[in-house]
């Protein structure tokens, strides 16, 4: 059974630091390309980044360029999101997906559940 867990949320006043894990299980985690999306209260779910199975990075929002990162542990199947210099325009539900295909920009196959971001101002 696929399974991605995100952890790590919470609330973090403006101009903070956070991390956000993915534990992957089910898959051959080394060979997929894992991402995060967020979704803001009623707003759409957007990208934010990915890291394909060849390490390479994207960012899809210009907003969150040189302040946050993504990473992977293939040996712990986890991806994570470090989060810097956040901003309240960053509060939404963090989600992690990965596409079997191992590049960005295809959609994606699996989901978590999300976990929630707040900043507070």
């Amino acid at each position: 059974e696929v399974q991605l867990v995100e952890s790590g949320g919470g609330l973090v006043q403006a101009g903070g630091s956070l991390r956000i894990s993915c534990a992957a299980s089910g898959f051959a985690f080394e060979d997929y390309a894992i991402g995060w999306s967020r979704q803001a209260p009623g707003k759409e779910r957007e990208g934010v980044a990915c890291m394909s199975s060849s390490d390479g990075s994207t960012y899809d929002l210009d907003s969150v360029k040189g302040r946050f990162t993504i990473s992977r542990d293939n040996a712990k199947n986890t991806v994570y999101l470090q989060m810097n210099n956040l901003k309240p325009e960053d509060t939404a539900v963090y989600y992690c997906a990965a596409n079997w295909k191992g590049w960005c920009n295809d959609g994606y196959d699996y989901w978590g559940q999300g976990t929630q971001v707040t900043v507070s101002s």
